[in-house]
């Protein structure tokens, strides 16, 4: 019974999310700037910087080119919309806004299957999003080259369901204590902006200074981004490693963000997959106890009006 109530809530919440026009925006506004920013100067960024790496006497075809900026493009979308579109699609807030969650109470719905509900439509609003996203990127690339494996595929969709369910539970847990429309275009505006640049989707990580690279290593949504880095980008380099040497191979590897190193030590691939999986367990273990509390806070409240 209590799995068909939050079924209809979960679709209740994100007809609501896609419904309201602003926050849809907003929920958008970091794939935007950044798309933006490269087709105005980010692009043509990239691509000079591609070109420094190469050594002379080898000329690269535009295909390959474009195929690498696209790479990189793509995905610094889906590394940060895993995190700020669920930020900005968190239903919660609009209901306490709406006054919708004092309605709930009078209603024969549990506590915790309405805000587990918040959480799942969250997940799946911001999924949504971003397979869409992924989606087009592999059409694109049907289009002007394909470099990809299966694998490589694959593991991109494995990532960005990682991210997103980082990102949603990290949002349901932050506008738990949020309550006003202007904390919530706030937060929404100035998170979407600040965490672009913190993960490195507006620049390579590489090029901020020493101390901010070791910073951004405390911030779990960077293993992300430099994951997709590398299965977005692995193949395109594997074919630039035809006609390029392997020193010149590592140092764009260096320069683009497909290997990162926290305080001097390069961090493995297994690694990062660690770190990720060990903040989601740690998210949830907090989302489940917030909830919990919470559940327990309303069932006293209950008690004391019947007494």
């Amino acid at each position: 019974m209590e799995l068909k109530k939050l079924k209809l809530l979960v679709i209740r919440n994100n007809k609501l999310y896609f419904k309201d026009k602003m926050q849809f925006f907003l929920s958008l506004l970091t794939p935007i700037i950044l798309i933006v920013l490269f087709l105005t100067f980010l692009g043509n960024v990239y691509k000079s910087s591609l070109l420094s790496f190469v050594p002379e006497g080898i000329t690269l075809d535009s295909s390959i080119i474009n195929a690498f900026t696209s790479s990189w493009l793509f995905s610094s979308i889906l590394a940060t919309s895993c995190v700020t579109v669920a930020f900005c699609s968190n239903i919660m807030v609009i209901d306490k806004i709406n006054k919708a969650n004092l309605d709930f109470k009078i209603t024969p719905v549990k506590k915790t299957t309405i805000q587990v509900s918040y959480f799942v439509s969250n997940f799946i609003a911001t999924f949504l999003i971003c397979f869409i996203v992924f989606i087009i990127s592999l059409i694109f690339f049907a289009i002007i080259g394909w470099y990809f494996s299966f694998v490589d595929v694959l593991l991109i969709l494995v990532n960005i369901v990682l991210g997103v369910l980082m990102g949603s539970l990290g949002a349901t847990i932050a506008m738990t204590f949020i309550s006003s429309q202007g904390a919530l275009s706030a937060v929404c505006t100035l998170f979407s902006a600040m965490y672009g640049f913190l993960c490195g989707a507006y620049m390579p990580i590489s090029q901020f200074s020493t101390g901010i690279q070791n910073f951004v290593g405390f911030i779990p949504g960077t293993y992300i981004t430099v994951l997709l880095r590398n299965f977005y980008m692995r193949g395109i380099i594997g074919e630039l490693g035809k006609v390029m040497p392997p020193e010149t191979i590592d140092g764009l590897k260096q320069g683009f963000d497909n290997v990162y190193n926290f305080f001097g030590n390069e961090v493995s691939s297994l690694a990062m997959y660690i770190i990720v999986i060990a903040t989601i367990m740690v998210l949830f273990s907090v989302y489940v106890l917030i909830v919990y509390l919470r559940s327990k806070k309303h069932k006293h409240k209950n008690y004391a009006i019947k007494t």
